[in-house]
């Protein structure tokens, strides 16, 4: 028996874990992929107080290291289901059960797909969802980058430091990025926006050899020689297997408040996983610091 069980060790997770650690209590964290979440594909963090460059692999690593020597516990599981049984909450994963307490989902969220023909059979063969990751190679290649927020932007300016040639695909003239960013890729000589425009289908074999780009209309179709070709166009959450113990929003999300309570006493949500207008770094570590402080006060009274 846990006090607090988190599922999910992005940073809203982690920083849940560390305030509820801090507060006395036992904590174990359940994470099915990779530790630090979707930050840990930021080549560079600029927009965290008081720290004015990190890579967010080491970002995440140092909130790891910090609460693992606080004594939370990391187990790599993937949770398919949760039951409340009053003052119990089970934990049900793929090989074993946990209880506890108090429960706070910080599920994060997971990558969405273009939706095109052969996409999924595409992964790894020149499609790829992580420039960071899958960037090296394809270093002095072709590459497209598809999406208008800051992560389609990050992406385009990482490798255009090691690319020959990046286009840039966006289906409006108009960019979410932040604009210092859109002007920053703007001015680099081996970039090249392609807007309004969407990819109508992958072409190539064995591997990714082009793409053809269409206005949203349907005309102007054009066929663009590529290496690789990376997806950031957002995020979808996991949250599917809560759903009898939390309330999803029409999108998926969980539909909690500023408080991160659900309709579940004890069960509480943070980070990406919440319905929220803003889904940054910063406002996923003040929702892992408000649940962990409401999971805490549950437990106390």
């Amino acid at each position: 028996m846990y006090d607090i069980i988190i599922v999910g060790a992005g940073p809203a997770g982690l920083t849940a874990a560390l305030y509820a650690k801090r507060a006395g209590k036992s904590v174990l964290i359940i994470e099915k992929e990779n530790i630090g979440g979707q930050i840990t594909f930021s080549p560079c963090v600029e927009n965290y107080p008081s720290i004015k460059k990190i890579s967010g692999m080491e970002l995440a690593d140092n909130l790891f290291e910090q609460v693992s020597a606080l004594g939370a516990v990391l187990e790599l599981e993937e949770v398919v289901k949760i039951e409340s049984d009053g003052d119990v909450k089970k934990v049900i994963c793929t090989d074993v059960e946990y209880e506890a307490k108090a429960v706070i989902l910080a599920c994060g969220s997971k990558h969405r797909h273009l939706g095109v023909d052969r996409e999924d059979d595409m992964i790894g063969k020149g499609v790829s969802y992580c420039a960071v990751c899958d960037g090296a190679f394809f270093k002095g290649g072709t590459t497209a980058v598809v999406g208008g927020g800051n992560t389609a932007l990050q992406d385009a300016v990482y490798l255009a430091d090691i690319c020959a040639k990046v286009y840039l695909i966006h289906r409006r003239d108009g960019f979410r990025a932040d604009l210092n960013l859109v002007e920053k890729l703007k001015a680099l000589p081996n970039v090249e926006f392609i807007t309004p425009a969407v990819i109508k289908e992958l072409v190539g074999n064995e591997k990714l050899t082009a793409i053809k780009v269409t206005s949203p209309d349907g005309e102007n179709e054009r066929t663009i020689e590529i290496d690789g070709l990376f997806v950031a166009v957002g995020q979808m959450p996991q949250m599917d297997n809560f759903s009898s113990v939390i309330k999803l929003d029409e999108s998926g999300y969980a539909d909690s408040a500023e408080d991160c309570r659900t309709l579940t006493e004890g069960v509480f949500v943070a980070g990406d996983c919440r319905k929220k207008s803003v889904r940054q770094l910063a406002t996923a570590v003040s929702d892992g610091a408000v649940a962990a402080l409401a999971a805490c006060e549950y437990i106390d009274r």
